[in-house]
């Protein structure tokens, strides 16, 4: 099977590689604060504290980074009913692996992270791109 030379790897999926760099830098900090925020909270505390803290970096880092699309307060107000969906799934996951299926409580958000991955990316296309001003002249589709 040939492979394809690095340039058009990017340009064919450099919005879903961004998404996932994006998202792992993200996905890194919260958990780092959910550890923290573990030493002096129980653990859905102090995961609901992490995942606010996490909705607003996703927003600001999928709008300018991966989309390549403007800040605006419609989108920022909008923006949290992506995690509210995201949210009332993945909180009772992480229960079902740490209470049900015996998973540590500091490897489970993990795994409950791994999993929403593609939900995720469809919901944010959905809402930044839909009739969103690119951020700059250069190409929207990058």
């Amino acid at each position: 099977m040939p492979t394809l030379p690095r340039q058009q790897v990017i340009a064919a999926y450099g919005r879903q590689l961004r998404f996932l760099a994006a998202g792992g830098f993200n996905t890194v900090a919260g958990y780092g604060l959910y550890l923290l925020l573990q030493l002096v909270l129980p653990y859905q505390a102090a995961y609901f504290v992490a995942f606010v803290a996490g909705v607003v970096g996703a927003y600001c880092l999928n709008t300018l980074f991966v989309f390549r699309t403007r800040l605006s307060w419609r989108t920022f107000l909008a923006y949290p009913s992506i995690y509210v969906a995201q949210y009332l799934i993945s909180a009772p996951l992480l229960a079902l692996l740490v209470e049900w299926l015996q998973v540590r409580s500091t490897i489970a958000p993990l795994i409950v992270s791994v999993v929403m991955i593609p939900v995720s990316y469809l919901l944010n296309k959905l809402m930044l791109t839909r009739g969103a001003a690119p951020a700059s002249l250069g190409d929207p589709h990058a």
